[in-house]
Protein backbone atom coordinates (compact mmCIF):
# COMPACT_ATOMS: atom_id res chain seq x y z
CA UNK A 1 0.00 0.00 0.00
CA UNK A 2 1.37 3.42 -0.91
CA UNK A 3 1.83 5.78 2.02
CA UNK A 4 1.97 9.55 2.00
CA UNK A 5 3.88 9.54 5.30
CA UNK A 6 7.30 8.29 6.24
CA UNK A 7 10.90 8.77 5.14
CA UNK A 8 10.17 8.38 1.42
CA UNK A 9 8.73 11.87 1.31
CA UNK A 10 11.80 13.41 2.91
CA UNK A 11 14.02 12.42 -0.02
CA UNK A 12 15.10 15.14 -2.46
CA UNK A 13 14.70 14.75 -6.19
CA UNK A 14 17.22 12.20 -7.38
CA UNK A 15 20.08 13.45 -9.48
CA UNK A 16 20.31 11.92 -12.96
CA UNK A 17 22.48 8.82 -13.00
CA UNK A 18 23.96 9.79 -16.34
CA UNK A 19 24.33 12.82 -18.57
CA UNK A 20 20.84 13.99 -19.64
CA UNK A 21 21.57 13.44 -23.31
CA UNK A 22 23.13 16.49 -24.91
CA UNK A 23 23.17 19.96 -23.40
CA UNK A 24 23.69 23.14 -25.41
CA UNK A 25 24.44 26.53 -23.89
CA UNK A 26 22.48 29.06 -25.91
CA UNK A 27 21.72 32.76 -25.73
CA UNK A 28 25.33 33.82 -25.19
CA UNK A 29 25.45 36.27 -28.09
CA UNK A 30 21.69 36.78 -28.46
CA UNK A 31 19.64 36.62 -25.23
CA UNK A 32 16.37 34.74 -25.11
CA UNK A 33 13.75 37.45 -24.62
CA UNK A 34 10.71 36.10 -22.78
CA UNK A 35 7.08 37.18 -23.01
CA UNK A 36 7.47 38.67 -19.52
CA UNK A 37 10.09 41.04 -20.92
CA UNK A 38 12.88 39.39 -18.98
CA UNK A 39 15.90 37.81 -20.63
CA UNK A 40 17.93 34.64 -20.23
CA UNK A 41 21.54 34.87 -21.26
CA UNK A 42 22.93 32.31 -21.37
CA UNK A 43 20.69 29.29 -20.77
CA UNK A 44 21.00 25.55 -21.21
CA UNK A 45 18.75 23.30 -23.25
CA UNK A 46 18.98 19.54 -22.78
CA UNK A 47 17.91 17.31 -25.65
CA UNK A 48 18.11 13.87 -27.19
CA UNK A 49 18.39 12.94 -30.86
CA UNK A 50 17.69 9.64 -32.60
CA UNK A 51 18.56 8.65 -36.15
CA UNK A 52 20.64 10.56 -38.68
CA UNK A 53 20.04 13.96 -40.22
CA UNK A 54 20.08 13.57 -44.01
CA UNK A 55 22.26 15.61 -46.37
CA UNK A 56 19.71 18.36 -47.05
CA UNK A 57 18.45 18.32 -43.44
CA UNK A 58 14.88 17.69 -44.55
CA UNK A 59 14.03 14.66 -42.38
CA UNK A 60 13.98 16.22 -38.89
CA UNK A 61 11.02 15.56 -36.59
CA UNK A 62 10.68 17.57 -33.39
CA UNK A 63 8.71 15.80 -30.66
CA UNK A 64 7.36 18.11 -27.95
CA UNK A 65 6.76 16.54 -24.56
CA UNK A 66 3.82 17.01 -22.21
CA UNK A 67 3.89 18.58 -18.75
CA UNK A 68 5.42 15.67 -16.88
CA UNK A 69 7.50 14.40 -19.82
CA UNK A 70 11.12 14.98 -20.73
CA UNK A 71 13.62 14.61 -23.54
CA UNK A 72 13.94 10.84 -23.08
CA UNK A 73 11.25 10.01 -25.59
CA UNK A 74 12.84 6.74 -26.73
CA UNK A 75 15.68 5.97 -24.33
CA UNK A 76 16.05 4.98 -20.70
CA UNK A 77 15.04 7.71 -18.30
CA UNK A 78 18.15 8.19 -16.14
CA UNK A 79 16.30 8.93 -12.90
CA UNK A 80 13.69 6.17 -13.01
CA UNK A 81 15.51 3.67 -15.21
CA UNK A 82 12.28 3.15 -17.16
CA UNK A 83 11.97 3.10 -20.97
CA UNK A 84 11.29 6.36 -22.78
CA UNK A 85 7.76 7.69 -22.60
CA UNK A 86 7.14 7.00 -26.32
CA UNK A 87 9.56 4.11 -26.70
CA UNK A 88 6.94 2.03 -28.50
CA UNK A 89 6.50 4.72 -31.17
CA UNK A 90 10.02 6.05 -31.80
CA UNK A 91 12.93 3.90 -32.93
CA UNK A 92 14.42 1.88 -35.78
CA UNK A 93 11.62 0.33 -37.82
CA UNK A 94 8.93 1.77 -35.55
CA UNK A 95 6.11 4.15 -36.38
CA UNK A 96 8.40 7.16 -36.20
CA UNK A 97 11.23 5.30 -37.88
CA UNK A 98 14.65 6.55 -36.85
CA UNK A 99 16.16 4.67 -39.79
CA UNK A 100 14.32 7.24 -41.90
CA UNK A 101 13.84 10.29 -39.71
CA UNK A 102 16.07 12.38 -37.46
CA UNK A 103 14.15 12.81 -34.21
CA UNK A 104 14.78 15.64 -31.73
CA UNK A 105 13.21 15.97 -28.29
CA UNK A 106 14.27 18.67 -25.83
CA UNK A 107 13.43 19.28 -22.20
CA UNK A 108 11.30 22.44 -22.15
CA UNK A 109 12.43 25.76 -20.75
CA UNK A 110 11.57 25.81 -17.05
CA UNK A 111 11.91 22.03 -16.83
CA UNK A 112 13.98 19.95 -14.45
CA UNK A 113 15.93 17.52 -16.61
CA UNK A 114 18.84 19.65 -17.74
CA UNK A 115 17.19 22.65 -19.38
CA UNK A 116 17.41 25.88 -17.42
CA UNK A 117 14.57 26.20 -14.93
CA UNK A 118 13.82 27.26 -11.34
CA UNK A 119 15.95 24.45 -9.93
CA UNK A 120 19.09 25.57 -11.78
CA UNK A 121 21.81 27.67 -10.14
CA UNK A 122 21.57 31.43 -10.64
CA UNK A 123 25.14 32.52 -11.35
CA UNK A 124 24.56 35.89 -9.69
CA UNK A 125 23.61 34.35 -6.32
CA UNK A 126 25.18 30.87 -6.57
CA UNK A 127 21.85 29.51 -5.31
CA UNK A 128 19.00 27.89 -7.19
CA UNK A 129 16.66 30.37 -8.85
CA UNK A 130 13.52 29.25 -7.06
CA UNK A 131 10.76 31.74 -7.72
CA UNK A 132 13.30 34.29 -8.92
CA UNK A 133 13.29 32.39 -12.20
CA UNK A 134 11.09 34.33 -14.65
CA UNK A 135 7.74 32.88 -15.60
CA UNK A 136 7.78 31.24 -19.01
CA UNK A 137 5.08 30.70 -21.62
CA UNK A 138 4.50 28.10 -24.31
CA UNK A 139 5.82 30.65 -26.79
CA UNK A 140 8.99 31.02 -24.70
CA UNK A 141 9.45 27.25 -24.83
CA UNK A 142 9.15 27.38 -28.61
CA UNK A 143 11.60 30.28 -28.78
CA UNK A 144 14.15 28.15 -26.94
CA UNK A 145 13.47 25.18 -29.23
CA UNK A 146 13.89 27.44 -32.25
CA UNK A 147 17.35 28.40 -31.03
CA UNK A 148 18.17 24.70 -30.64
CA UNK A 149 16.95 23.92 -34.16
CA UNK A 150 19.01 26.83 -35.46
CA UNK A 151 22.08 25.49 -33.68
CA UNK A 152 21.53 22.13 -35.38
CA UNK A 153 21.52 23.91 -38.74
CA UNK A 154 17.95 22.93 -39.64
CA UNK A 155 15.95 25.49 -41.63
CA UNK A 156 12.67 23.60 -41.84
CA UNK A 157 11.37 20.77 -39.66
CA UNK A 158 9.70 17.96 -41.55
CA UNK A 159 7.20 17.50 -38.71
CA UNK A 160 6.47 18.82 -35.23
CA UNK A 161 4.41 16.44 -33.12
CA UNK A 162 3.20 16.38 -29.52
CA UNK A 163 0.27 15.80 -27.20
CA UNK A 164 -1.29 17.88 -24.42
CA UNK A 165 1.23 20.62 -23.48
CA UNK A 166 3.31 19.23 -26.35
CA UNK A 167 0.37 19.86 -28.67
CA UNK A 168 0.28 23.47 -27.50
CA UNK A 169 3.92 23.78 -28.52
CA UNK A 170 3.09 22.31 -31.95
CA UNK A 171 0.39 24.93 -32.51
CA UNK A 172 2.70 27.71 -31.35
CA UNK A 173 5.46 26.50 -33.70
CA UNK A 174 3.17 26.88 -36.71
CA UNK A 175 1.76 30.21 -35.54
CA UNK A 176 5.24 31.64 -34.90
CA UNK A 177 7.20 29.94 -37.68
CA UNK A 178 4.83 28.63 -40.37
CA UNK A 179 7.58 28.53 -42.97
CA UNK A 180 9.69 26.27 -40.77
CA UNK A 181 7.13 23.48 -40.23
CA UNK A 182 6.24 21.26 -43.18
CA UNK A 183 3.83 19.04 -41.21
CA UNK A 184 2.28 19.30 -37.77
CA UNK A 185 0.49 16.79 -35.57
CA UNK A 186 -1.06 18.22 -32.39
CA UNK A 187 -2.81 15.59 -30.28
CA UNK A 188 -5.20 15.77 -27.32
CA UNK A 189 -4.71 19.50 -26.92
CA UNK A 190 -6.39 22.88 -27.18
CA UNK A 191 -5.71 26.35 -28.50
CA UNK A 192 -6.21 27.68 -24.98
CA UNK A 193 -6.51 26.32 -21.49
CA UNK A 194 -10.07 26.09 -20.21
CA UNK A 195 -11.29 27.51 -16.90
CA UNK A 196 -11.72 23.94 -15.62
CA UNK A 197 -8.13 23.05 -16.45
CA UNK A 198 -6.81 26.23 -14.83
CA UNK A 199 -8.84 25.32 -11.75
CA UNK A 200 -7.28 21.85 -11.48
CA UNK A 201 -3.81 23.35 -11.89
CA UNK A 202 -4.50 25.87 -9.14
CA UNK A 203 -5.47 23.07 -6.76
CA UNK A 204 -2.12 21.40 -7.47
CA UNK A 205 -0.14 24.59 -7.03
CA UNK A 206 -1.85 25.38 -3.76
CA UNK A 207 -1.07 21.87 -2.49
CA UNK A 208 2.64 22.47 -3.21
CA UNK A 209 2.70 25.97 -1.73
CA UNK A 210 0.82 24.83 1.41
CA UNK A 211 3.52 22.24 2.13
CA UNK A 212 5.61 23.59 5.07
CA UNK A 213 8.72 22.35 3.28
CA UNK A 214 8.14 24.63 0.29
CA UNK A 215 9.59 27.71 2.05
CA UNK A 216 8.29 30.17 -0.53
CA UNK A 217 10.03 28.24 -3.30
CA UNK A 218 13.43 28.32 -1.55
CA UNK A 219 13.29 24.74 -0.30
CA UNK A 220 16.73 23.96 -1.77
CA UNK A 221 18.27 26.55 0.57
CA UNK A 222 16.58 24.86 3.51
CA UNK A 223 17.56 21.35 2.47
CA UNK A 224 13.94 20.29 2.18
CA UNK A 225 11.55 19.19 -0.58
CA UNK A 226 7.76 19.86 -0.60
CA UNK A 227 7.22 16.20 -1.40
CA UNK A 228 3.81 15.78 0.16
CA UNK A 229 2.40 18.80 -1.65
CA UNK A 230 3.87 17.74 -4.98
CA UNK A 231 2.53 14.22 -4.53
CA UNK A 232 -0.98 15.52 -3.86
CA UNK A 233 -0.70 17.81 -6.90
CA UNK A 234 0.23 14.84 -9.05
CA UNK A 235 -2.62 12.74 -7.63
CA UNK A 236 -5.18 15.41 -8.45
CA UNK A 237 -3.77 15.94 -11.94
CA UNK A 238 -3.56 12.23 -12.67
CA UNK A 239 -7.30 11.87 -12.18
CA UNK A 240 -7.82 14.31 -15.05
CA UNK A 241 -5.62 12.17 -17.33
CA UNK A 242 -7.92 9.18 -16.93
CA UNK A 243 -11.61 8.52 -17.57
CA UNK A 244 -14.38 7.22 -15.36
CA UNK A 245 -14.92 4.08 -17.51
CA UNK A 246 -11.20 3.27 -17.37
CA UNK A 247 -11.10 3.79 -13.61
CA UNK A 248 -14.16 1.62 -13.17
CA UNK A 249 -12.77 -1.13 -15.41
CA UNK A 250 -9.36 -1.15 -13.78
CA UNK A 251 -10.22 -0.53 -10.13
CA UNK A 252 -13.94 -0.28 -9.49
CA UNK A 253 -14.51 -0.41 -5.75
CA UNK A 254 -12.02 -3.22 -5.23
CA UNK A 255 -10.28 -3.26 -1.87
CA UNK A 256 -6.51 -3.01 -1.57
CA UNK A 257 -4.91 -6.05 0.13
CA UNK A 258 -7.75 -6.52 2.59
CA UNK A 259 -11.00 -8.41 2.97
CA UNK A 260 -13.01 -5.68 4.67
CA UNK A 261 -13.09 -1.95 5.23
CA UNK A 262 -10.61 -0.67 7.80
CA UNK A 263 -12.89 2.05 9.14
CA UNK A 264 -9.89 4.39 8.99
CA UNK A 265 -8.01 6.49 6.49
CA UNK A 266 -5.54 4.02 5.08
CA UNK A 267 -5.88 3.19 1.39
CA UNK A 268 -8.87 0.87 1.63
CA UNK A 269 -9.50 0.97 -2.12
CA UNK A 270 -7.17 0.05 -4.97
CA UNK A 271 -7.73 3.41 -6.64
CA UNK A 272 -6.48 5.17 -3.50
CA UNK A 273 -3.34 3.07 -3.43
CA UNK A 274 -2.79 3.64 -7.15
CA UNK A 275 -3.01 7.42 -6.80
CA UNK A 276 -0.65 7.42 -3.82
CA UNK A 277 1.82 5.41 -5.86
CA UNK A 278 1.54 7.90 -8.71
CA UNK A 279 2.28 10.71 -6.27
CA UNK A 280 5.30 8.98 -4.75
CA UNK A 281 6.95 8.07 -8.03
CA UNK A 282 6.42 11.56 -9.42
CA UNK A 283 8.23 13.11 -6.45
CA UNK A 284 11.29 11.05 -7.32
CA UNK A 285 11.65 12.52 -10.79
CA UNK A 286 10.13 16.01 -10.87
CA UNK A 287 10.89 19.35 -9.25
CA UNK A 288 8.08 21.09 -7.37
CA UNK A 289 8.88 24.58 -8.64
CA UNK A 290 9.09 23.30 -12.22
CA UNK A 291 5.60 21.90 -11.72
CA UNK A 292 4.38 25.39 -10.77
CA UNK A 293 6.04 26.91 -13.83
CA UNK A 294 4.83 24.27 -16.30
CA UNK A 295 1.22 24.46 -15.15
CA UNK A 296 1.31 28.26 -15.28
CA UNK A 297 2.65 28.20 -18.83
CA UNK A 298 -0.28 26.02 -19.86
CA UNK A 299 -2.75 28.29 -18.07
CA UNK A 300 -1.44 31.33 -19.92
CA UNK A 301 -1.73 29.67 -23.32
CA UNK A 302 -4.38 31.32 -25.50
CA UNK A 303 -3.25 31.30 -29.11
CA UNK A 304 -6.11 33.40 -30.46
CA UNK A 305 -5.43 36.21 -27.98
CA UNK A 306 -2.46 37.31 -30.08
CA UNK A 307 -4.67 37.60 -33.16
CA UNK A 308 -7.59 39.70 -32.01
CA UNK A 309 -9.35 36.66 -30.59
CA UNK A 310 -9.68 35.05 -34.04
CA UNK A 311 -7.92 31.69 -33.97
CA UNK A 312 -7.93 31.31 -37.75
CA UNK A 313 -5.66 34.35 -38.03
CA UNK A 314 -2.94 32.45 -36.16
CA UNK A 315 -2.68 30.11 -39.15
CA UNK A 316 -3.44 32.50 -42.00
CA UNK A 317 -1.19 31.74 -44.95
CA UNK A 318 0.43 28.70 -43.37
CA UNK A 319 1.38 25.98 -45.87
CA UNK A 320 1.84 23.40 -43.13
CA UNK A 321 0.03 20.07 -43.48
CA UNK A 322 -1.96 19.29 -40.31
CA UNK A 323 -3.33 16.17 -38.69
CA UNK A 324 -5.24 16.71 -35.44
CA UNK A 325 -6.04 13.81 -33.11
CA UNK A 326 -8.50 13.65 -30.22
CA UNK A 327 -9.88 10.85 -28.05
CA UNK A 328 -13.54 10.27 -27.23
CA UNK A 329 -13.01 9.91 -23.46
CA UNK A 330 -10.59 12.82 -23.04
CA UNK A 331 -12.38 15.31 -20.79
CA UNK A 332 -9.25 17.36 -20.09
CA UNK A 333 -8.94 18.37 -23.76
CA UNK A 334 -12.21 17.10 -25.23
CA UNK A 335 -12.86 16.60 -28.92
CA UNK A 336 -14.79 19.87 -29.12
CA UNK A 337 -11.58 21.77 -28.28
CA UNK A 338 -9.63 19.91 -30.94
CA UNK A 339 -12.41 20.50 -33.48
CA UNK A 340 -12.22 24.20 -32.73
CA UNK A 341 -8.63 24.13 -33.95
CA UNK A 342 -9.64 22.15 -37.05
CA UNK A 343 -12.38 24.66 -37.87
CA UNK A 344 -9.92 27.55 -37.49
CA UNK A 345 -7.48 25.79 -39.81
CA UNK A 346 -10.23 25.25 -42.36
CA UNK A 347 -11.15 28.93 -42.14
CA UNK A 348 -7.51 29.81 -42.75
CA UNK A 349 -7.42 27.59 -45.82
CA UNK A 350 -4.93 25.15 -44.32
CA UNK A 351 -4.38 21.54 -45.34
CA UNK A 352 -5.92 19.72 -42.38
CA UNK A 353 -7.23 16.30 -41.45
CA UNK A 354 -8.92 15.38 -38.18
CA UNK A 355 -9.15 12.01 -36.44
CA UNK A 356 -11.21 11.23 -33.35
CA UNK A 357 -10.12 7.93 -31.85
CA UNK A 358 -12.58 5.87 -29.85
CA UNK A 359 -10.89 5.01 -26.56
CA UNK A 360 -11.99 4.82 -22.94
CA UNK A 361 -8.47 5.60 -21.67
CA UNK A 362 -8.97 9.33 -21.29
CA UNK A 363 -6.41 12.04 -21.94
CA UNK A 364 -3.42 9.72 -21.47
CA UNK A 365 -4.49 7.62 -24.46
CA UNK A 366 -1.90 9.36 -26.65
CA UNK A 367 0.83 7.88 -24.43
CA UNK A 368 -0.58 4.36 -24.43
CA UNK A 369 -0.78 1.49 -26.88
CA UNK A 370 -3.54 2.64 -29.22
CA UNK A 371 -3.32 0.88 -32.62
CA UNK A 372 -5.58 3.43 -34.35
CA UNK A 373 -3.34 6.25 -33.14
CA UNK A 374 -0.29 4.40 -34.43
CA UNK A 375 -1.94 3.88 -37.80
CA UNK A 376 -2.84 7.55 -37.92
CA UNK A 377 0.69 8.72 -37.13
CA UNK A 378 2.22 6.29 -39.60
CA UNK A 379 -0.21 7.18 -42.38
CA UNK A 380 0.18 10.91 -41.89
CA UNK A 381 3.98 10.78 -41.86
CA UNK A 382 4.01 8.57 -44.96
CA UNK A 383 1.73 10.94 -46.87
CA UNK A 384 3.70 14.00 -45.77
CA UNK A 385 6.99 12.30 -46.73
CA UNK A 386 5.62 11.54 -50.17
CA UNK A 387 4.50 15.15 -50.56
CA UNK A 388 7.98 16.30 -49.64
CA UNK A 389 9.71 13.65 -51.78
CA UNK A 390 11.52 12.17 -48.80
CA UNK A 391 13.06 8.75 -49.54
Amino acid sequence: MADLEGPHFLRPLKAPEENPGRVLRLGVERPLVLDSGKQLSPFNIAYMTYGTLNADKSNAILICHALSGDQFVASRQPVTGKPGWWDEVVGPGRIIDTDRFFVICSNVLGGCMGTTGPGEIDRTTCNSYGLDFPLVTIRDMVRAQTMLVDALGIDQLFCVIGGSMGGMQVLQWVASHPERVFAAMPMATGARHSAQNIAFHEVGRQAIMADPSWHGGDYALHGTVPSKGLAVARMAAHITYLSEPALQRKFGRNLQNREALSFGFDADFQIESYLRHQGMTFVDRFDANSYLYMTRAMDYFDLAADYGGVLAEAFRGAKTRFCLVSFTSDWLFPTVENKRIAHALNAAGANVSFVEIVSDRGHDAFLLHEPELYDTIGGFLSAAAAARNLP
